[in-house]
């Protein structure tokens, strides 16, 4: 199954907006950047002034909370953007984004990126979308957080990282790149512990089969049916 995310569906080549050398001259303000695993790209409180492409890795956005536990937004992707909120008047960052894997992005500060946006309707409308879907994502996660216990959250999540982003192989899905399970608690506002325990019963009972690397899921159905 695809990633069914609006990114990869618009009609907009982002990466060659944002990387493609054919550009270099008309996007004075696009840089490219490599990050390690485990480096910071920004943190809280330094200046907002670019949005970012990812052409390869994985970035979390996240935040810290009461005793500097760590809070995770999203998790995105090769195609995804992070930063946006620079183009809508934060001078500061209030999140932090982390590279959880060696990644490589491509970055443009404001004015570039207002510019296109006046120029090219497409751009307009695709950078709309990005920050409408964000605004929807995190108000459904306000809303599991306060009507649904942590079991429900954590299938929840489960089940909508499959939808998005696994394969189906015949009745299976198979979704790669699987998170550890401290992520998901910190994604699902959980417990570690939680996360574990549901995690090996839904595999004792045959819905799911997990390792480091990767997510089975064998009953999509079965593991639909845990939210209720």
């Amino acid at each position: 199954m695809q990633d069914q995310s609006f990114w990869y569906l618009e009609n907009v080549d982002m990466n060659g907006l944002f990387c493609a050398n054919k550009l270099e001259g008309a996007l004075k303000g696009k840089s490219f950047n490599s990050f390690k695993k485990g480096d910071y790209i920004y943190l809280p409180d330094q200046s907002s002034d670019k949005i970012y492409f990812i052409q390869s890795g994985k970035v979390k956005i996240g935040t810290f909370g009461d005793n500097q536990r760590e809070i995770t937004k999203a998790i995105l992707g090769s195609g995804e953007i992070f930063g946006e909120l620079s183009m809508i008047g934060e001078d500061k960052r209030r999140d932090f984004a982390y590279a959880m894997e060696d990644t490589n992005l491509c970055c443009m500060n404001n004015e570039e990126m207002k510019a296109l946006m006046k120029d090219s309707s497409s751009v307009s409308m695709f950078m709309l979308k990005v920050m409408g879907s964000r605004v929807l994502n995190m108000e459904n996660r306000l809303e599991s957080l306060v009507f649904k216990d942590s079991r429900s959250r954590i299938v929840e999540f489960l089940v909508d990282e499959v939808e998005k982003k696994g394969q189906r192989i015949g009745y299976e899905y198979v979704l790669r790149g699987f998170l550890t399970h401290q992520e998901i608690a910190n994604i699902t506002a959980t417990s570690r512990q939680t996360v574990t325990t549901l995690l090996n019963d839904l595999r004792n009972r045959n819905i799911i089969t997990f390792d480091r690397r990767r997510l089975l899921v064998r009953d999509l159905d079965a593991l639909k049916a845990e939210m209720v």
